[in-house]
């Protein structure tokens, strides 16, 4: 089965920072760029974030449009679309909103951490070991055969660096918000690791627009953009 298009979804500061250290979660975007946020998730397959974000933020994921919701459904669609996440250990709380809102759930985890995971989520998501280590070649191939074509990638920071740093991320939706973060102690969009191409590869813009205050830049990063 083919492997889904992975598009990876991100709001930061002007500084490159997707949050700050503070305990309340940082808002970057603004209610249009939430909403358009929300159409995109209408419209994939797959929504994944790390366990690292439920930890965090405790997010629902959800398409909060019911008129989008509805849309999905008369296109044959389930009203959500799959809710997916990673945890190397398998330290994810079942009390977590994730688990009881929306579909169906896949968490992806290693050979170490499948028995403690499919413990702590038994009932609420089908648990998936991807080996002594995540391998993320292997789980876009395990969407892949459970029909799921457009994945979109909510973050954070470590599993955006894994797909666009092995090669896996198909485009980016990056939304700059005006604010700056200054916070060295704070996480950022993209981590230290090694790029297809290095630091001289230009990937190619596909879109630039302005969303109310925020600026959304489309990035294709299998595409050469030029010098």
């Amino acid at each position: 089965m083919p492997r889904p298009y992975v598009l990876l979804s991100v709001a930061t500061s002007v500084d490159g920072y997707i949050d700050d250290t503070s305990p309340d979660r940082l808002l970057l975007s603004n209610s249009a760029d939430f909403d358009r946020v929300d159409q995109v998730r209408a419209e994939s397959d797959a929504i994944l974030i790390g366990a690292g974000t439920i930890r965090a933020d405790n997010p629902r994921l959800l398409v909060n449009s019911a008129e989008r919701r509805a849309a999905r459904v008369a296109r044959g669609l389930p009203e959500y679309p799959l809710k997916v996440t990673v945890s190397g250990t398998g330290g994810l709380d079942r009390e977590a909103k994730f688990w009881h809102h929306g579909g169906e759930k896949v968490a992806y985890t290693t050979d170490a951490g499948e028995e403690k995971l499919r413990a702590s989520l038994d009932g609420l998501a089908d648990v998936v070991s991807l080996g002594e280590a995540i391998d993320f070649g292997k789980l876009l191939d395990d969407l892949g055969s459970r029909g799921v074509r457009r994945l979109m990638v909510e973050g954070g920071g470590s599993i955006h660096t894994a797909f666009l740093s092995q090669g896996l991320a198909d485009e980016i939706h990056l939304a700059i918000a005006p604010l700056v973060v200054g916070d060295a102690g704070a996480p950022r969009f993209l981590n230290a690791a090694s790029y297809p191409g290095g630091s001289t590869r230009r990937m190619t813009l596909a879109e630039a627009r302005t969303i109310d205050d925020v600026v959304l830049l489309r990035y294709l990063p299998k595409q050469e953009g030029g010098k």
